[in-house]
């Protein structure tokens, strides 16, 4: 049997005595004090296992005593054992009430004494354990909230590296736990626009926030590298079937917005159906999925085709996750479509909406407690999407940062395409990867971006397609630009596009040389004349962007051969010098000729 270290505290001698023999013969160390201040004195000196207190003594009774004992010991179990000769049930309450934990009535039995004493100090060992436990676990949970606030900063770093923050959105994310399972990306395409995607992975916390890795790193990296919002979607399809688990995946809403068009694309899967309110406020236009959630299907079944539907300046297209539609009150009702389509029309104004549904959702749920993600967005199409200056994007500083790297300076190549690739082929992504490797270019991707998308659009639609650009002289006209160019690419038998890129210079600057030839008939053309770039809406843009950035801009050949001068770093030009790049260069509907 154990021995353990044991406080007796009695004013009487005799029976102080007695019952230290009986302890000391069961194997015990024993420590004997006379009253309550000897007892917390001695209680600090030895630090006793268990106590035995006789209730009345001089000074400072038993009770009080006690009290003192449990303050000293703090979260400590020390048992206290009352001796007493008081039978009433209300004098022992009163002993219980004051900290101790049983009682001992005297005379002692020596068996009941021991069998007390065993069973105090089961109790105080499991105390201990529970104590070591607990001390433990906060010690795991200190470690596991550091190593939540590294990865949640991380992953923040990595999810929201993106536009979030530009003037024309308006969001809010509300996670169920530490991680979010919901994932909202906003990235500026280097050709001006933007791409949006929200994405709501099954699950909640860490576990659903694992999959928006990956996800944010190709939205974000194959946007600043040009590629369309379907390669986009058709590579994280992929990645997220290959790494997440079975009956893991993300129900996703991707937005491709084209200010220049005045229209927005859109894929949806297995998201609410969301809506595009026009301007005016009066018109709402209904977006349903028509797809399966991202990383469902395999590569070969994935289907990246995307609705487009006008969308002019002003107009807003509302997403939101399915924790908004499933929201609960205290009741248990869900807040539903319905009421959210209602709260929507009945907006006094829809510079409102997004403010109105958070009041009317908030109000809906009350004291309730949330049990999923929530997401809401607002997108606006705006004049500011056409901006295409690296700053405006979300790579100012991973730009800036390889600047003075590193690279190739004196190459060549060149890159000629036939029929079959020009049909499903955009060469733009590629060429400016190509052109990236150059450290000097590097701070102008998005320019060069512009200028090569430009001049490859004009080559493939104007020269091997035959399309007219006075085609897009209306909205109505501009969207059959379109259809016709779908249309021609897709049964396009015969034709090429060559491009030819040239680099010279050393680390501090260099001339990116770009040539672009096409099969077309070409035009008359004559680099010595002034022509004004168009003033139409739909059509005429890039001309006077591409000037402000090229040294040289000119035609040879029969017209079906372009020659641009990049030099780097590019310098500011004059408003006048501005007014003669732009009339030197004939406007896309001079090539049409």
């Amino acid at each position: 049997m154990a021995a353990y270290k044991v406080l007796i505290a009695d004013d009487n001698s005799v029976d102080r005595k007695v019952l230290s023999r009986v302890v000391r013969n069961q194997g015990n160390e024993v420590i004997e004090v006379s009253n309550g201040f000897e007892a917390v004195d001695a209680f600090r000196e030895h630090n006793p296992e268990i106590v035995l207190m006789d209730v009345m003594m001089p000074g400072l009774n038993g009770k009080d005593a006690t009290r003192k004992i449990k303050e000293i010991a703090n979260e400590d179990f020390v048992p206290i054992i009352f001796l007493t000769s008081l039978s009433d049930a209300q004098s022992l309450a009163d002993c219980l009430e004051s900290g101790g934990d049983d009682f001992l009535t005297k005379p002692y039995n020596h068996i009941v004494l021991q069998a007390k004493i065993n069973s105090f100090h089961r109790m105080s060992e499991m105390h201990r354990t529970l104590l070591h436990q607990r001390d433990e676990i906060a010690r795991a949970n200190k470690h596991m909230l550091q190593e939540q606030r590294v990865a949640k900063a991380v992953y923040d770093n990595v999810a929201h590296a993106g536009c979030l923050n530009a003037d024309n959105i308006r969001y809010e994310l509300s996670p169920l736990a530490v991680f979010n399972g919901d994932v909202l990306l906003a990235a500026r395409k280097p050709s001006g626009g933007m791409h949006v995607l929200l994405g709501d992975f099954t699950g909640h916390g860490l576990p659903a926030a694992i999959g928006a890795m990956p996800m944010a790193d190709i939205f974000y990296g194959m946007t600043a590298k040009g590629f369309g919002l379907r390669e986009v979607l058709r590579e994280i399809n992929q990645k997220l079937k290959s790494v997440l688990p079975v009956g893991f995946f993300c129900c996703s809403a991707a937005v491709d917005l084209a200010p220049d068009r005045q229209s927005v694309r859109v894929w949806m899967g297995g998201v609410p159906d969301c809506y595009l309110l026009r301007a005016d406020g009066k018109s709402i236009e209904t977006l349903s999925s028509r797809h399966l959630p991202l990383g469902v299907l395999s590569g070969d079944k994935f289907n990246d085709q995307m609705s487009e539907f006008p969308m002019a300046m002003g107009d807003r297209l509302f997403l939101w996750s399915d924790g908004i539609i499933e929201a609960r009150n205290d009741a248990g009702e869900m807040f539903g479509q319905d009421q959210l389509q209602h709260t929507i029309r009945n907006s006094a104004s829809p510079l409102n909406v997004f403010d109105d549904i958070q009041t009317v959702v908030n109000e809906f749920i009350g004291e309730s407690e949330q049990d999923d993600d929530t997401t809401l967005i607002e997108v606006i199409m705006s004049e500011s999407l056409h901006d295409t200056r690296e700053d405006s994007g979300q790579n100012k500083n991973s730009n800036n940062a390889n600047a003075n790297s590193r690279g190739p300076m004196d190459w060549r190549m060149e890159y000629h395409m036939e029929a079959s690739t020009l049909r499903t082929f955009n060469p733009v992504p590629l060429m400016n990867h190509i052109m990236m490797e150059v450290p000097g270019l590097r701070a102008i991707g998005g320019q060069l971006y512009t200028v090569m998308a430009e001049l490859f659009s004009n080559s493939l639609e104007h020269g091997v397609l035959g399309l007219k650009s006075s085609l897009k002289g209306s909205a109505d006209g501009f969207m059959e630009y379109y259809r016709l160019r779908e249309e021609r690419a897709s049964s396009l038998q015969d034709g090429y596009v060559r491009v030819t890129m040239q680099h010279t210079g050393d680390d501090a600057s260099g001339d990116l040389t770009l040539t672009i030839e096409d099969s077309g008939d070409g035009f008359e053309y004559d680099n010595s004349v002034l022509f004004k770039a168009s003033d139409n809406t739909y059509s005429g843009r890039g001309i006077p962007l591409l000037n402000s950035i090229c040294r040289s801009l000119k035609y040879k050949g029969k017209g079906n051969i372009v020659e641009a001068v990049i030099h780097w770093p590019i310098e500011s030009k004059t408003d006048n010098e501005l007014a003669q790049t732009t009339d030197a260069f004939p406007s896309s509907e001079a090539c049409d000729d």
